[in-house]
């Protein structure tokens, strides 16, 4: 409800709880005046008395619909524009902009923003979102669920002017050019369950490095044993990359049973938790980080993730599948090409 009603409400409830007229004023931030004037009004009237009044001046002779329904219409090809402005529809409507503005703030019109969203193509969507949500909401037991992808094409950026630091009053200041120095590719399988990363820095992201990265993560867990002494299965959530499905991969995981594959719904890599690990390192560690060789941002890349393993946490999955697959489907439109 509005801000202002939630108010007059919380006026008329302190009121019967007893208080004084002026700690009321304290507590909803009025006056004294102000807290006396809705008392009498509830009291006057009931419920309806705390609705606004009528406003003073003449009635509004804009219908507002009609503005809202010129803006849904696209512009005329001859103005160029791919959405009305306040302006461009005032001089079509021969209004004042202002009441262009006041119609779309009504009715929540913001013609001048857009949103991204894509639908998952995969033929096995419902099966997939829910063998990797009970993957993380239920783990196997005697197994270790381990999150696996790349992060590509992470560039070396120096600047062209030192970095000014922060001082008091100041944020930290860079020149807006830079220099590159090449890229790197972060390989990283991350253990949903205590947050520890086992990673590679390699210099390109082909099937090659990837099967070297499977690998690397086989010596790591080799000797990992469950109660019995038996050797835990691995189990790798990774997305439908052509490196992740090439017949070299295939064959090696065909010849290593301990690891078990799951792979995410198309245009689902947001499923991947290592995702979320990929987002910490760039925030914390890279697009702030100034490297003047590609060998200097895979030394700090080492060196931030030898500082998480230390500080490294679980990561909890919350969504339900059944939450998910409510809001992955297609939203009703009337538009027919849809």
């Amino acid at each position: 409800m509005p801000a202002s009603a939630a108010k007059r409400a919380r006026i008329v409830l302190l009121a019967a709880d007893g208080l004084a007229n002026t700690r009321i004023a304290e507590l909803v931030d009025a006056t004294v005046t102000t807290v006396l004037g809705w008392r009498n009004r509830y009291q006057a009237r009931g419920l309806t008395g705390l609705a606004d009044a009528p406003r003073p001046g003449r009635p509004r002779t804009l219908d507002h619909r009609a503005i809202v329904a010129e803006t849904l219409k696209p512009p005329p090809k001859k103005l160029g524009v791919t959405h009305w402005s306040t302006r461009l529809l005032a001089d079509r409507l021969k209004i004042s902009h202002k009441s262009v503005a006041r119609a779309w703030s009504a009715y929540g019109i913001k013609p001048w923003k857009a949103e991204s969203f894509r639908f998952s193509t995969d033929p096995e969507l419902v099966g997939k979102v829910t063998d990797i949500c009970g993957l993380y909401l239920a783990p196997p037991e005697n197994a270790i669920v381990l999150c696996v992808d790349e992060k590509s094409q992470i560039q070396a950026l120096d600047r062209t002017v030192p970095i000014l630091p922060m001082q008091e009053g100041r944020i930290e200041r860079r020149s807006h050019d830079y220099y590159r120095h090449g890229t790197t590719t972060l390989f990283a399988a991350l253990d949903i369950a205590t947050g520890q990363v086992t990673a590679a820095l390699k210099p390109r992201h082909r099937h090659q490095e990837f099967l070297a990265f499977l690998k690397q993560i086989e010596r790591t867990y080799r000797d990992v044993l469950d109660a019995d002494g038996e050797v835990v299965e691995l189990h790798l959530v990774m997305e439908n990359y052509a490196a992740h499905k090439h017949k070299d991969v295939k064959s090696w995981l065909a010849d290593n049973p301990r690891f078990v594959v799951h792979f995410t719904p198309t245009h689902a890599s947001w499923m991947n938790l290592v995702e979320v690990w990929f987002g910490i390192v760039e925030r914390q560690a890279i697009r702030r980080g100034v490297f003047k060789s590609v060998k200097d941002l895979n030394a700090k890349i080492r060196a931030f993730i030898d500082g998480w393993q230390e500080r490294a946490h679980p990561f909890v999955w919350t969504k339900t599948a059944e939450q998910i697959l409510a809001k992955a489907n297609r939203p009703t439109t009337s538009n027919p090409r849809h």
